[in-house]
């Protein structure tokens, strides 16, 4: 998993209360088992028209937003059902942050594991970062070690985040990789296990 601490880079403006995880990413994606390629369903139904062009009043597909990083959005964003690729998803398609005032719990866990940090501020806060990101062409500051979010205009916002979730993300572990770190513990019982139990390695 890719570490995060701090990630200066262009907003866009997701208004729309409750986007869920099939907005994010359509069911039919599901059966993918790699994360790449995502990227290219990712708000499929708002990205795209009928015909399969690019809607052209979607924020996305507006160039003065090419190239965005960071999303700001509206309340309880990533609810309905389960699916770790809505955050695959976004982080293909180059999202490495989403800020809200709330998020659903499953997706809320899921980014931890995967590399996307979701912030949560409060709504004043993240209607001025609408408000600035409107217009297009906005960079923002995230900075996880401050834990502290910068808008275009420098008012300084500061957010919070479990501590043990903080340094998982700094070093950039997921579950296997924090349970790698514990790899010599791990080697010694087992050599241990084969003295005081060699019945068992025999089985």
């Amino acid at each position: 998993m890719r570490a995060f601490s701090r990630l200066e880079a262009l907003i866009a403006p997701l208004p729309n209360a409750n986007i869920d995880t099939d907005q994010i990413i359509p069911a039919r994606y599901l059966k993918a088992v790699e994360r790449e390629g995502l990227g290219l369903g990712l708000f499929e139904a708002m990205r795209y028209d009928a015909d399969g062009q690019p809607n052209p009043d979607f924020v996305l597909n507006r160039p003065d937003y090419e190239g965005t990083a960071i999303i700001v959005a509206g309340d309880n964003f990533g609810c309905g059902s389960s699916r770790e690729h809505a955050p695959w998803a976004l982080l293909d398609y180059g999202i490495s942050c989403v800020i809200s005032t709330s998020f659903a719990d499953i997706f809320f866990n899921n980014c931890f594991q995967n590399g996307l940090l979701p912030v949560i501020l409060t709504a004043e806060e993240v209607q001025q970062l609408m408000n600035e990101a409107k217009g297009g062409s906005a960079f923002v500051t995230v900075d996880l070690l401050s834990q502290t979010v910068t808008s275009p205009s420098g008012a300084t916002f500061s957010f919070q985040i479990d501590p043990h979730r903080k340094e998982k993300m700094l070093k950039g572990l997921d579950a296997i990789g924090e349970t790698l770190q514990e790899a010599p513990a791990i080697d010694l019982f087992e050599q241990r296990q084969v003295v005081n139990q060699p019945w068992l390695e025999r089985a």
